[in-house]
């Protein structure tokens, strides 16, 4: 059994960077493109959505062309899923909500993997059930952002479960995130959004990694 821990592996990388570029890209070269200007920023940890038929390929050519990049998959569903993700060189994996047949299956395999968390039922169920220490609050913002999850990892905080709000951050409030200690990191599209992934900015994409790098670093 793989658990996702937050000193070694992805999971250190992730702990250490405390930013995870979202993405959801339709060509496989756009997504090399990005990786570059991410890199380039300094933001080395990105999330590939299985939200698209390119997501697999696109991860697969940049395990290939930048080794540096942690790099892995989100929007996971079915188990099958996880066999592509590991075949494809994904360092890590990530759901949208708990399903335990998945999160069990990955962990067999080997998978470092975040489940999708948004109540006490959930966290109860990846953290006590399956020893999720690292979980995926989704959706952060809609549900009540910092202080909902507040209110329910408190009856957890004992057992040091760590959270990655995605959702609804944005550099507005990135700070406000992780300045709290259930915070491992925070995920968004903020960093390479759809547009300008399709005006092919990838400067933009530069400058908005390098300013949240900035603002992480605070």
């Amino acid at each position: 059994m793989t658990r996702f821990l937050l000193d070694s592996g992805p999971g250190q990388k992730i702990a250490e960077s405390r930013l995870i570029a979202v993405l959801v890209v339709h060509q496989v070269d756009d997504a090399l493109h990005i990786a570059e200007a991410l890199l380039k920023g300094g933001v080395n940890v990105m999330e590939l959505t299985l939200r698209t038929p390119v997501a697999i390929d696109a991860l697969r050519a940049i395990r290939k062309s930048f080794p540096d990049m942690t790099a892995g998959i989100g929007t996971i569903l079915k188990t099958e899923q996880v066999d592509e993700v590991l075949e494809a060189g994904g360092d890590f994996g990530v759901s949208p909500g708990f399903n335990s047949g998945v999160v069990r299956y990955a962990q067999q395999q080997g998978l470092p993997f975040a489940p999708g968390v948004m109540t006490p039922t959930d966290i109860d169920q990846a953290l006590i059930e399956h020893d999720c220490q690292l979980l995926k609050f989704f959706p952060a913002g809609s549900s009540g952002g910092l202080p909902h999850l507040k209110n329910i990892a408190a009856p957890y905080k004992h057992l040091n479960p760590k959270f990655i709000p995605l959702g609804g951050v944005t550099p507005d409030n990135l700070r406000t995130y992780l300045a709290s200690d259930l915070i491992a990191a925070v995920g968004g599209s903020w960093l390479a959004p759809a547009d300008v992934i399709a005006e092919k900015n990838w400067t933009r994409i530069e400058a908005n990694a390098r300013h949240a790098r900035e603002l992480a670093n605070i």
